[in-house]
């Protein structure tokens, strides 16, 4: 598999010094990723969560959670036969100008899938991974989740997602384990970012 890093910034290029003849940009691909996807549909759902979890599928579309846990959707590239069964494209979580070798995490599968999935998560740790970014056992998750916007969510519309992710149908998808810091990778990862001009 071919190993490319990219960067998406959001901050203006004239941060970089006119004078200097050095890209610090050079051997990153500047992409395009995808910023909005729909979501699966809910399947087998009784007519008396049926509101609930439309509500669900809403406010996942709403808040994006396809663009990171869609394989290829932070490339440009969704497989949508993978929506929101994680990605293989992961992210890192430190500046791409200090660090040769960040730390990347690769978005989960949030589809009911038992093995790959959270298919076995109760509706308490999934509505706790979206609300405080914790892992099913309640271990603090990286910052790439962007749990902190989603903190102050509502009861009613964190349990309409949880009904919602746990209606879809299951997807069979495994991604890469996560990379710590210092470690180098063959896997494709992409940054996210604001970095200010000293």
């Amino acid at each position: 598999m071919m190993r490319y890093r990219a960067l998406v910034l959001a901050v203006p290029l004239s941060i970089v010094a006119c004078t200097s003849t050095v890209n610090p940009l050079g051997d990153y691909k500047q992409l395009s990723p995808v910023t909005n996807l729909d979501a699966p549909a809910a399947v087998g759902v009784a007519p008396r969560n049926r509101e609930a979890v439309a509500r669900g599928q809403y406010l996942v579309e709403l808040l994006g959670c396809g663009v990171c846990h869609t394989d290829g959707a932070l490339i440009g590239q969704p497989d949508m036969s993978l929506s929101l069964a994680g990605s293989r494209v992961g992210i890192a979580y430190e500046n791409p100008l200090q660090a040769r070798y960040p730390g990347i995490v690769f978005p989960p599968n949030i589809t009911p899938d038992d093995s790959t999935g959270i298919g076995l998560w109760s509706d308490d740790a999934i509505a706790n991974a979206i609300r405080a970014g914790l892992g099913r056992h309640g271990k603090q998750r990286i910052p790439v989740m962007p749990w902190q916007s989603y903190a102050k969510i509502t009861d009613s519309d964190v349990m309409a997602i949880v009904g919602y992710l746990q209606s879809i149908e299951p997807v069979s998808f495994r991604v890469p384990e996560n990379v710590p810091a210092g470690r180098g990778t063959t896997e494709q990862y992409v940054h996210f970012g604001v970095y200010r001009s000293r």
